[in-house]
């Protein structure tokens, strides 16, 4: 059978559009005041963890699942303080973001402090949305506190979505890098895995790189996937996409067809393993269910089970996606 194209089955975690980015409201003032009474606020400690209400042990009711805990803004102070970021607004309430630990937030044993990488794939869209712009605003700040043409200090702007520095008020925007991430199969039956060399044994997934200046979304696939296991790629097609502040990524999803029978060439500088799946073994690590997000490493065998990103990546509905298409 030849299949040389598919889609998605469902979006990927971050790539709805849950929150409402207004930009009029980030340079209106008079409006951030005055929805400031109403509005709630994320907490992001220094880890980039979050308060995450987490239900109770044998709560079965869907409307228990775990929710992102926000703080009444009016509670911290009168009006929004200058280092608070605007998130947006979701059902006409504005969320902010601060930098905040435990003294700020409720207790309670039903309140974890999680960060978005672990407990994502389990928030409502909204509050996966929420955490996601507040750790990539936060993290984008923390790292532009000097503007890169002239070494001044920066100072915030646009409630929190622009800093300008002082010497000569450049105006300077949160940063995101792009990156591509693509599953390599065969047209049929087989795809491609692989593994870097920092994971652990077992520990398997599609490959991925960043954009270079000046280069296409499709040249950087062929490119990634010639640097990294040395195959050479057709058919290069794009699936989705999706927001990754790990500290400040979009990955790009993209499917491209290569030939099993050519060898590999492995950069084994990133890259110390790469196998062929079929589709069955592919359908069987997804029953499993031991992803990364459950793996316990330490008890590895010498030949550990193929375990596959969990739910929170991209990478993870890529695979499920081939996996169904057969």
């Amino acid at each position: 059978m030849t299949l040389t194209d598919f889609g998605l089955i469902r979006p990927p975690v971050l790539a709805g559009a849950a929150l409402l980015r207004d930009e009029l409201l980030r340079q209106d003032t008079g409006r951030q005041k005055e929805g400031w009474a109403t509005a709630r606020v994320v907490l992001v400690d220094e880890e980039s963890r979050s308060p995450v209400v987490w239900p109770a042990p044998g709560v079965e009711d869907a409307d228990t699942g775990p929710r992102l805990w926000t703080r009444a803004a009016i509670e911290a102070a009168g009006s929004p303080p200058p280092d608070a970021l605007l998130l947006g607004e979701v059902d006409g309430v504005a969320y902010w973001a601060v930098r905040g630990g435990p003294e700020q937030a409720a207790a309670g044993d039903e309140i974890r402090w999680l960060n978005l990488f672990s407990v994502g794939a389990e928030l409502s869209d909204r509050d996966a949305a929420l955490l996601a712009a507040a750790v990539a605003l936060l993290n984008w700040h923390g790292r532009a506190l000097f503007c890169a043409r002239d070494g001044s200090p920066t100072r915030q702007a646009n409630a929190g979505w622009a800093r300008i520095c002082e010497a000569q008020h450049h105006e300077e925007y949160p940063r995101t890098d792009p990156a591509v991430i693509c599953l390599v199969h065969d047209g049929a039956d087989r795809m491609l895995l692989g593994r870097h060399r920092a994971w652990p044994a077992g520990r398997f997934s599609v490959l991925a790189g960043f954009v270079e200046a000046g280069e296409s979304l499709e040249a950087c696939v062929a490119r990634e996937i010639g640097e990294e296991v040395g195959l050479d790629v057709t058919d290069i097609r794009y699936l989705g996409s999706q927001g990754w502040p790990f500290p400040r990524s979009l990955m790009l999803g993209f499917h491209a067809v290569a030939d099993p029978a050519q060898p590999f060439r492995l950069d084994e500088t990133e890259i110390s393993e790469a196998l062929w799946i079929t589709r069955d073994e592919v359908r069987e690590a997804l029953a499993r269910g031991d992803d990364w997000a459950t793996a316990d490493d330490s008890s590895a065998t010498a030949t550990p089970p193929i375990r596959l990103p969990g739910r929170m990546s991209i990478a993870r509905i890529m695979i499920e996606s081939w996996s169904a298409a057969g």
